[in-house]
């Protein structure tokens, strides 16, 4: 996984983290969702990368 894409990967996941806690304190629960999916989309790609690393 090329440097780039793990920088891609954490910031969507910290962009989710931050969305997520700005729900939490506006009582949003639509951008809860949305924090929480983001964290989850970061996280499913670079479990995807690491995946295609190991049978380069």
């Amino acid at each position: 996984m090329s440097a780039m894409d793990k920088m891609k990967n954490k910031a969507q996941e910290l962009a989710g983290q931050g969305k997520e806690a700005a729900g939490e304190a506006t009582d949003d629960r639509d951008l809860q969702a949305e924090g929480k999916g983001d964290q989850a989309a970061g996280s499913a790609k670079q479990a995807g990368e690491k995946v295609k690393d190991i049978f380069k």
